[in-house]
């Protein structure tokens, strides 16, 4: 498991998180562009200083998620128009954890003032939420860490997947994404239709497909065809 923080504001919240995947035994944490780079000293991070000192930094969250072959994005939904699949907590907690039995699996959490933004959440396959009181949605970043992470270890014996097909990582879905985009630029699609969030659609639209790993070189020789044909890349013979 991998918990990516995206965005945060406030190191106290980063060092609560710290303890929280200390209390459960989830060791890799993950930072995109945090607000304030002297997170490493903060003190909430009570038993936890190891795994904060060894807290990784991404400046993108592509690269913060590229080993995953699941990520989820967590959000109080609120007044926002999601793209994704909403599932509540306790039911993306099973789909989670039997992942987790045979490939890493990233959980994003956004910043504390406006949660995931969409280019964030256009890297998640789903999205889950914690059900809280409509009067007041949003929980603290570090409780809300620490209440997904107990709900993933609350049930002690952890579903395997045996026999079951490897899934793409997300490096290599990100390829296959910025390979069809530039196919659809050269073709001309997206310029006729002139969506501003193109790019958003078309990695959400890739991400449903769920791609298999031993597709994923399939998908990009086949696109790598297609700009070559396009005048976009050299011959493959070539390289």
């Amino acid at each position: 498991m991998r918990v990516v923080l995206v965005a945060t504001r406030n190191p106290l919240n980063i060092g609560a998180a710290a303890r929280a995947m200390s209390n459960f035994g989830f060791l890799r944490l993950r930072l995109v562009n945090p607000y304030d780079p002297a997170f490493r000293e903060a003190r909430s991070a009570v038993g936890a200083s190891a795994l904060l000192a060894k807290a990784e930094q991404y400046d993108t969250v592509a690269e913060a998620v590229a080993d995953c072959t699941l990520v989820v994005g967590t959000t109080a939904v609120g007044r926002r128009v999601l793209q994704h699949p909403l599932k509540r907590l306790e039911q993306g907690a099973r789909l989670i954890r039997k992942r987790l039995a045979s490939a890493p699996v990233a959980l994003l959490f956004g910043s504390e003032k406006f949660g995931l933004s969409n280019e964030a959440l256009s890297h998640c396959h789903w999205l889950m939420r914690i059900p809280t009181r409509e009067e007041n949605i949003s929980m603290n970043l570090g409780q809300a860490v620490a209440v997904c992470l107990y709900e993933l270890v609350r049930d002690a014996k952890i579903a395997r997947e045996t026999g079951k097909p490897k899934l793409a990582a997300a490096r290599d879905v990100e390829r296959i994404t910025a390979m069809l985009l530039e196919a659809l630029r050269a073709s001309g699609y997206i310029d006729r239709r002139r969506v501003a969030d193109a790019d958003e659609r078309i990695r959400r639209l890739v991400r449903r497909l769920n791609l298999l790993d031993r597709d994923a070189n399939l998908w990009l020789g086949i696109l790598h065809q297609i700009l070559w044909k396009l005048g976009s890349r050299k011959d493959p013979k070539e390289e």
